[in-house]
């Protein structure tokens, strides 16, 4: 088929609606009609996006209807590498039509994206069959004159930038899903209205490709970019838009995902939200060597400073919109976010700042939003700790820690859980739900170990949280999150046939390669990529036998070297100071990065490209390391993608893990040919038919559990009970920006109200009055109160599940 002839300069070419199809100038062959198009038109081979205009479409019900004034881009460099510019206006029509009218665009990767106006004319890919309005022609001349110039505009700078013109609009808050019950909601936000007054004047709706400019909140601007097909969108009356795409691979979040078909590309937000030594080191550098994990970092900075402010500006700037749209640029779709239970609520005792991350995590889901990333919502840290680790919050002595153990193991479990329900109904509403579709509900639990908790307790536990979740949000796709468990260090074969029949459970690996209890390997870096490639069979196997599998971590280091990677203060095995006395070498080398030969960055390449292709779906540990406030320098630098990205040991496109040696994969190129798991998921295990009907054993597993560590007969032990309302988490709010001068702005736009389920009036545990509890992170070997479990009130039963459709 010949190619189409470039089009003639660019200059404005008006298109009216005649006899139900667009006409178009023969001088632009990129920009004329894609209704009623002839057989073989170039244009139909390209697929179009839900929501978008059908390019395939050959009956006129793919117009939008009445006047509405229409600026589109279509983007043809697939077509002579020329672009075309696109002007339409309707003439008034009453007739029921999808409300996306705009032009496709094609960029050197097929993806489609098509914007324009159409009913509620300022939103973006969003379909409905409303009527609407006449309007009189002087107001489509008027409007048609306006948009004239800002094509000109457009010509001359790298966005998309479109205004559309919509003058009878009515406030509808009830559009925006603020009902609970998921069968009075649509789940695609796009069909939200948002906002409207009558005659409002023009809406202005930003969107952008690759070189486009992005204006944040507080006015500042950056150039995106992205060569992979993905687009950003934010439209100020509409902030619940989910039409824009990470990549034109990735389904925009008004698309449901499909687990285990879809592939997921993450990267943690590490050291964010809930601060980690290693990851943030110069504010624990400061007060080397006492501040050890968040608990005495906070201690410290109040001692100090008399608030915790230093902290809530880490949060402010470490990470940052530029994040979200770079994390879209390096071909990374998803980013998993850990998050501290004190974002909910703190105890007296507890030293935390409470509550102040919550809204940088609203900040995630906007940023999320708009740049089309999926969240996984991490529960990273568990009053008691969940494991003696300092990413937990507390750092145990001798790595002592009380979730699950001891005296106060129960009731730190009931107070987790509560924190899970709240998490799950915030998540669960119709505004959320598609931007965080996946819950991890506690990170690296430690149960296989002497001395810790039976896998029962576990067990129990994620039984439980089962029950709570689906209560929130329902069962079947789309309804509340995939929910994420560890596998408590049994490795995933031992999790085999667990609740088995439910809905929508994911198995959660952390492979590392450097954290044996023994001496560090001395193999050199090139070695590396073929140990990344013997997690396949494990990823494999569980796919097939539990269901969705993922690394919600891994990275690329070879050894244990990195500034507080270990704790801080403590040495290294690789260095034969750490659990080893068996010196391998010196940890400066591979400290600076700076230093390292192409050689070494190939090696480790190879080694992310082996991971990522055995791994199948992965979340990075991590994103970011800050500097050492010592050196000025990232002093952990196998942990930070963004690092790799820049110098050369992390790949420009993900996607070259599997297409490596001829599509083999970087695994088949080491010379360790693999098995990955290319079947399908189970319905069930996806949300499809007879999801959550008949949950094998699940009623066999109590809450609380009957044994924890140290006690086999839990019974007796103090509980919290539920005595106080349920904490809600608040939600962002936003104002309507062409509300009319005088017109009431108190409602805002609606986005939800941070409680799904409205049946779920469940009070929330908390101690009980009069009881002498011990330190709920110190009582592995306190004496057990009089207010034991046998005075103390069980826990009300779980509320009946949401109905769903």
């Amino acid at each position: 088929m010949a190619t189409p002839s470039p089009p003639v300069p660019y200059e404005l070419v008006p298109m009216l609606e005649r006899n139900n199809h667009y006409a178009a100038d023969n001088n632009f062959p990129h920009s004329r009609s894609y209704s009623n198009a002839p057989a073989g038109d170039p244009r139909l081979a390209y697929p179009p996006r839900p929501g978008f205009f059908n390019a395939s479409s050959t009956t006129p019900s793919t117009f939008s209807s009445t006047s509405t004034l229409n600026v589109g881009y279509y983007d043809s460099k697939q077509h002579g590498g020329s672009d075309g510019l696109y002007l339409a206006s309707h003439a008034d029509q009453q007739r029921q039509t999808p409300s996306s009218i705009g032009v496709l665009g094609v960029d050197d990767s097929g993806a489609a994206a098509a914007f324009g106006g159409g009913e509620k004319g300022r939103k973006l890919g969003r379909e409905t069959t409303r009527r609407r309005p006449r309007r009189n022609c002087v107001t489509t001349s008027l409007a048609i004159a306006g948009c004239c110039l800002l094509v000109l505009v457009a010509v001359l700078v790298p966005v998309y930038f479109f205004v559309l013109r919509d003058h009878f609009k009515n406030h509808t808050t009830n559009d925006a899903g603020t009902n609970h019950n998921n069968n009075n909601n649509n789940s695609n936000n796009n069909n939200n209205s948002n906002g409207g007054t009558n005659d409002e004047g023009p809406r202005v709706v930003t969107t952008g490709g690759d070189g486009s400019i992005v204006t944040k909140e507080d006015g500042s601007t950056f150039i995106y970019n992205n060569t992979f097909g993905g687009f950003w969108v934010f439209d100020p009356s509409n902030p619940l838009n989910e039409s824009a795409q990470a990549q034109s691979w990735t389904k925009p979040l008004s698309q449901q995902w499909q687990y285990g078909v879809d592939k997921i590309y993450g990267v943690n937000l590490g050291g964010w939200l809930n601060i980690e030594p290693f990851i943030s080191p110069a504010l624990y550098e400061e007060f080397f060597p006492d501040a050890v994990d968040e608990w005495t970092l906070s201690e410290l900075l109040q001692a100090k400073y008399g608030n915790l402010d230093v902290i809530e500006n880490h949060y402010k700037t470490f990470i940052v919109e530029e994040d979200f749209a770079q994390i879209v640029a390096a071909g990374l779709n998803w980013v998993r976010i850990p998050f501290p239970f004190w974002g909910i609520e703190k105890y007296a005792n507890e030293p935390f700042l409470e509550r102040a991350c919550w809204p940088y995590f609203l900040k995630a889901i906007e940023w999320a939003r708009k740049y089309g990333i999926r969240i996984n919502l991490d529960l990273h840290a568990l009053p008691g700790s969940q494991n003696g680790w300092n990413h937990s919050g507390k750092l145990g002595v001798n790595g002592e820690f009380n979730f699950m153990r001891g005296v106060m193991g129960i009731a730190n479990a009931q107070r987790a859980m509560d924190y899970i329900r709240i998490l799950a109904e915030f998540i669960s509403q119709p505004e959320y739900k598609n931007v965080v579709p996946f819950f991890g509900i506690v990170n690296e639990p430690f149960s296989n170990t002497i001395g810790s908790y039976p896998k029962s307790a576990i067990e129990a536990f994620y039984a439980e949280a089962y029950r709570v979740i689906r209560s929130a949000g329902g069962t079947g796709a789309g309804n509340g999150p995939m929910i994420s468990i560890h596998h408590a260090f049994y490795g995933p074969a031992k999790w085999e046939g667990f609740l088995q029949g439910s809905d929508r459970i994911a198995m959660d690996l952390h492979p590392y390669l450097v954290f044996d209890d023994g001496p560090a390997s001395a193999d050199p870096p090139s070695a590396f990529p073929a140990k990344a490639c013997a997690w396949a069979s494990e990823v494999a196997a569980s796919m097939t036998n539990f269901g969705l599998t993922a690394a919600g971590e891994w990275s690329v280091a070879i050894n244990d070297c990195g500034l507080f990677v270990n704790e801080v203060g403590k040495g290294t095995r690789y260095e034969g100071t750490y659990k080893s006395n068996v010196t391998i070498g010196s940890c400066e080398p591979w400290n600076d990065w700076a230093s390292w030969d192409d050689t070494i960055k190939e090696s480790l390449r190879q080694l992310s490209l082996a991971s990522m292709n055995a791994l199948q779906n992965w979340f990075f540990w991590t994103w970011k390391i800050g500097e050492s406030l010592q050196t000025g320098t990232v002093r952990a630098p196998f942990w930070s993608y963004k690092l790799g990205l820049e110098h050369g040991w992390i790949p420009l496109d993900p996607r070259d893990s599997s297409s490596a040696s001829g599509g083999g994969g970087m695994c088949a190129q080491v010379g360790i040919p693999i098995t990955r798991f290319s079947g399908a998921l189970q319905p069930w295990q996806v949300g499809g038919a007879g999801a959550g009907e008949n949950v094998v054993g699940l009623e066999s597993y109590p809450w609380p559990p009957t044994a924890i560590g140290g006690f086999a007969d839990a019974s007796r032990l103090p509980r919290y009970t539920p005595t106080r309302p349920i904490v809600t988490l608040p939600v962002k709010t936003y104002t309507d920006p062409a509300a009319v001068p005088g017109a009431s702005q108190t409602d805002g736009i609606p986005v939800g109200d941070g409680w799904t389920n409205d049946a779920d009036q469940m009070l929330m545990a908390v101690p009980q009055v009069g009881c002498d509890y011990p330190d709920q992170w110190d009582a592995l070997t306190a004496a057990v109160p009089t207010c034991g479990g046998t005075n103390a009130k069980r826990a009300e039963p779980t509320p009946t599940p949401m109905a769903t459709l």
